[in-house]
């Protein structure tokens, strides 16, 4: 394996592919770094690089097999915790995202690669435990917010329709649900929010499925009373996640936006209105003893006798 050194001067010759050198024996050598403790190695080298080379088009033929090998760095001892395997997972989750935002552009992967792709995403976002954010002697572990990206980058691919784009709705709600004693710290919520946002864009998924994913949340948002005590991870999980999405919904976020089939741009989910208007009753529920209800809507006037 060739030295950190090694890979700081190709960095620092602007990420230039290395003359006399095989692609694939130096790309597997990254991937393998990927799961590096030391977060220069892993981030400032390994990710950077490959996202680099992935983004500049230096892997546009090998898209299919570079993607296959970062899914399977997915599998890698899922379900530990508290050690460094999270590294290779979140990681790899965060490269392969790269790859399916590349696939995006230039549309070359085959519908069944992707959607392969999509279920070990899935699997591997449901089964993650470690859900740490900032850690001193690892740096940034983010799964959940490179899961998160990895789920936004799948929400805009042109392989998944109506139900596969609800599914991955629903693994946004069971992933919140899930239970946990750690609190989100590392963005977790705005990037679940933003993945969210880039699946209304394609404005596929009903208003009334998006009611209804609502309502599997509002039961841990809802509370009565102001807390006497610290709130339960999920719970402050949920209303922080909630709160971002409506945030971003209200004031819209960066991205490109998506054509319908008449050509025509769409620049606000077409459901943006409504699911405003629910969430917004989901956050007033959550604490009544904060937010000030609306008033309900009067009647309309009776007719004019004649």
């Amino acid at each position: 394996m060739r030295r950190s050194s090694y890979w700081e001067r190709v960095v620092a010759d602007g990420y230039r592919v290395p003359q006399g050198e095989a692609l694939d024996e130096l790309t597997t050598e990254l991937v393998s770094m990927l799961g590096e403790r030391d977060p220069h190695v892993r981030d400032g080298i390994a990710y950077s690089v490959l996202q680099t080379w992935i983004s500049e088009g230096v892997y546009d033929h090998l898209l299919a097999g570079l993607g296959e090998g970062l899914a399977y760095g997915l599998r890698d001892s899922v379900g530990e915790q508290d050690d460094s395997s999270v590294l290779r997972r979140s990681y790899s989750a965060i490269t392969l995202a790269a790859v399916v935002a590349r696939d995006n552009l230039i549309h070359t992967v085959s519908p069944t690669v992707v959607l392969t792709w999509a279920d070990y995403a899935v699997a591997w976002f449901l089964a993650e435990k470690d859900l740490r954010g900032w850690v001193p002697e690892l740096g940034w572990v983010h799964a959940i917010t490179h899961g998160a990206d990895l789920l936004a980058t799948l929400t805009a691919s042109r392989h998944l329709g109506t139900d596969e784009l609800t599914v991955l709705l629903d693994v946004i709600a069971e992933r919140l649900l899930s239970p946990t004693e750690q609190r989100f710290g590392g963005y977790e919520d705005e990037r679940l929010a933003f993945a969210t946002m880039s699946l209304l864009h394609r404005d596929l998924v009903p208003t009334e499925t998006l009611e209804s994913w609502l309502e599997r949340l509002t039961p841990e948002a809802d509370t009565s009373e102001a807390p006497s005590a610290p709130e339960p991870a999920n719970r402050v999980n949920i209303m922080n996640y909630l709160k971002a999405l409506h945030l971003q919904l209200l004031l819209g976020v960066h991205g490109t936006p998506t054509q319908d089939i008449s050509g025509s741009v769409q620049t606000a989910p077409s459901v943006r209105t409504d699911l405003l208007i629910a969430l917004q009753n989901t956050l007033r529920s959550s604490s009544p003893w904060l937010y000030r209800q609306t008033a309900p809507t009067p009647p309309p006037p009776p007719p004019p006798s004649n």
